[in-house]
């Protein structure tokens, strides 16, 4: 019997990947954590109150490269959609803090949410499934259960770009900046959702395929 491409991660592999989710949400941890330490600065200068974003904006271009450059030197693979979030925020970041306008900062999560979905979709335009490319390897399931997934992720990306562009609009700066949490635990909850699909149609090397 010929073995299948299909293999359970070793322990080793599990936890460097575990290890992975927690050094991607490190630059927004320190986004957050700069931003509310210079919220107690004095309201106005260099390091105060006033360009607290400016600086946690900075600190989060310089943290998800780290994160990129760490990836390379590691020899690891770069996820594409690592790569363009990283360069849509070292751009709307850059554009934001030179000209000095929190607008470039408040839309920059809209743009990258846009941008993601407009790739997911555009994708399935033309016959080619992104989500599909980018998570294969991990996991084995039958093209309408990854037609599927792309479909719910590629709306998932579309409301939190409309969620975006609510909470700024009508919240404080603060909320806003800190809310970036709430994100991290939608995007979790929104995949704990989606693991009960995904193991339904999983294929394992050791079961025939009842999906067909």
């Amino acid at each position: 019997m010929s073995e299948t491409n299909t293999k359970k991660p070793t322990a080793r592999e599990a936890a460097a990947r575990s290890g992975g989710i927690w050094l991607e949400l490190g630059p927004t941890l320190a986004f957050i954590l700069i931003y509310n330490v210079l919220l107690r600065f004095p309201e106005h200068g260099l390091l105060s109150k006033d360009n607290a974003l400016y600086w946690a904006t900075g600190v989060l271009i310089a943290a998800t490269l780290g994160v990129v450059a760490l990836k390379i030197i590691r020899k690891q693979k770069v996820p594409p959609f690592l790569l363009i979030s990283s360069g849509l925020i070292g751009i709307f970041g850059t554009l934001g803090i030179l000209l000095h306008s929190k607008l470039f900062l408040f839309i920059k999560p809209t743009i990258i949410n846009l941008t993601l979905a407009g790739l997911i979709f555009g994708g399935l335009a033309v016959g080619r499934n992104i989500w599909k490319m980018l998570f294969h390897e991990l996991m084995d399931l039958p093209d309408f259960a990854w037609r599927t997934l792309a479909i719910r992720w590629g709306l998932y990306f579309v409301a939190m770009a409309a969620w975006n562009e609510f909470l700024w609009r009508n919240f404080s700066e603060a909320t806003w900046a800190n809310w970036k949490l709430g994100n991290i635990a939608i995007s979790f909850l929104f995949a704990i959702a989606n693991a009960p699909y995904t193991m339904k149609h999983l294929r394992h090397p050791d079961k025939p395929d009842t999906n067909a």
